[in-house]
């Protein structure tokens, strides 16, 4: 038997902004697809009309544009299995929902939903099922006069599937193993609602996932009670050689406390649970996201494959290479994954590190242009270079390093107290005619020159070089003293020193 070719699908719904954790299940579908050489499929799920949002669509496919995940067929790349839009499908679904029905596999359900509302008031924990369906309006308890006259008459009504009870359903799960479930428990699912022509999600579910070839279905846990349905419905439709293997992933959970994670942490506790910033088409509100947050990409790439998936290693940073090679859904937790946000802020610290100075610089770029500074790129990259590893993100270069490019408006109260102290003036004062007067200033030949001088002058190199620190950043933080004076050179070195000591008293 020839072995078949791995084909994973992700297919989200329209209906608002992807949730971070719809982004970890696309990446491990991603991840399982290029380890496998398979196809990686983008699906979009609309056959609700009533939750359709507009733009929700283009913002999924911008946003894994941004992770840089990319799809091998589907909407927006084409593909041999079209339409990948499901509301563009109608008359592929009605096809399958009349073998149904015409096999006895399904029928037509009248109720309204005050008759629905009315019953479920009548039975405590109403199920529409074996028990209850013969008390209902639909094809298989009304005489097939009344069921003509409902439809000629254009009355409104859905399809639902007939679940025989008592029936042991098998679902085959890579990450749960062996999970069975009694079809008792099931209802009869909707599978078609007539008002608009368009298949639930369950029957659109199974039969593009059978016509487009998918061999594998990843997903998260909040689906496995519908797999025993699935499983059943591809039985009824007599597919069962073509039925993909599950996986269900657990659920990501709260940073602290208990339940899954939800926006509402977010906002609480100030991180995004969107890839990029959403703005509410309905009520304008804006959520933010990582991009915007000035995340990188890879970064949380790397901090989502690994929540709720070990590697078998120690290793936490990874390629996405690496983690392709790496990846095993049998190595995938059955138990939630807590979302540690203060993690993800340590992995973009550390992509920050390894990423090439110029890239960064080119990130960082645009946020001094905006200040009006137009400084030589090649500068930007030193700076970088000198500055990247104290920051967590790229935007926080400014305030950690804008004394490369502007003098101080201001000093530190707190470095002033500690080294602003008699003769702190008169250390800075006799230093600049020192700088003034000697033959070099590159810091590697005047340095030695200065700890030399201050020797001589029997004064402490801490005191007299934080002082002097002070003066050039207006705090006593920064790089080495002379790789700053290096940059801004001899003449802006003595002129902001000098400015200092016209502002600032002799002591503090």
């Amino acid at each position: 038997m020839t072995e078949r070719r791995v084909r994973v699908r992700f297919a989200p719904s329209p209906t608002g902004p992807l949730h971070i954790g719809g982004v970890r299940t696309a990446l491990y579908n991603y991840l399982f697809a290029r380890q496998h050489g398979g196809d990686f499929i983008f699906r979009i799920e609309d056959t609700d009309s009533n939750r359709f949002v507009p733009g929700a669509e283009e913002y999924i496919i911008e946003s894994f544009q941004w992770l840089g995940l990319a799809f091998d067929e589907g909407v927006g790349v084409g593909g041999d299995h079209g339409p990948y839009r499901q509301s563009e499908r109608r008359d592929i679904y009605k096809k399958y929902v009349q073998q149904l029905l015409d096999e006895g596999k399904a029928y037509m359900a009248f109720d309204t939903p005050e008759e629905l509302e009315a019953k479920r008031n009548e039975i405590a924990n109403f199920q529409y099922d074996a028990t209850t369906r013969m008390q209902m309006r639909n094809s298989l308890a009304l005489p097939k006069e009344e069921v003509d006259a409902l439809l000629a008459s254009g009355h409104q009504y859905v399809v639902r599937f007939l679940i025989e009870p008592g029936v042991e359903v098998h679902v085959n799960d890579l990450i749960r193993g062996n999970v069975v479930i009694n079809s008792s428990v099931l209802d009869d699912k909707v599978l078609y609602k007539s008002a608009d022509e368009l298949p639930t999600y369950h029957l659109a579910n199974i039969v593009d996932d059978h016509l487009m070839e998918v061999s594998h279905v990843i997903r998260g846990e909040e689906w496995l009670p519908s797999a025993p349905l699935h499983v059943l419905l591809y039985r009824a439709f007599g597919w069962e050689d073509t039925m993909p293997t599950f996986a269900h992933l657990p659920l990501l959970l709260k940073p602290e406390g208990n339940g899954k994670l939800s926006k509402r942490d977010g906002d609480r506790l100030g991180f995004p649970v969107f890839p990029l910033e959403w703005h509410d088409p309905k009520t304008g509100d804006i959520s933010s996201g990582y991009r915007e947050k000035d995340y990188l990409p890879e970064a949380v790439i790397n901090f989502l494959a690994l929540l709720g998936w070990n590697p078998g290693n120690d290793q936490e940073k990874m390629t996405l290479d690496e983690m392709i090679q790496l990846f095993d859904l049998s190595r995938c937790s059955k138990a939630g994954a807590r979302f540690d946000y203060k993690k993800l802020v340590w992995f973009n610290h550390e992509y920050i590190l390894s990423k090439d100075d110029a890239e960064i610089a080119r990130l960082f770029e645009p946020m001094l242009r905006e200040r009006g500074i137009n400084e030589e790129f090649d500068r930007i990259v030193k700076v970088v270079s000198l500055m990247k590893g104290r920051v967590n993100f790229v935007h926080e270069l400014w305030d950690t390093c804008c004394y490369f490019f502007e003098a101080p408006e201001s000093y530190d109260e707190k470095s002033l107290k500690k080294w602003w102290k008699e003769p702190a003036s008169t250390y800075v004062r006799e230093l600049c005619d020192f700088i003034e007067q000697a033959p070099v200033f590159a810091g590697a030949e005047i340095e030695p020159l200065i700890m030399e001088w201050i020797a001589s002058k029997e004064w402490g190199v801490g005191k007299v070089m934080n002082a002097f620190r002070v003066t050039l950043v207006g705090a006593a933080v920064g790089p080495h003293i002379f790789e700053l004076t290096d940059f801004i050179g001899k003449e802006e070195t003595l002129r902001r020193a000098r400015c200092a000591l016209e502002v600032l008293p002799a002591a503090i």
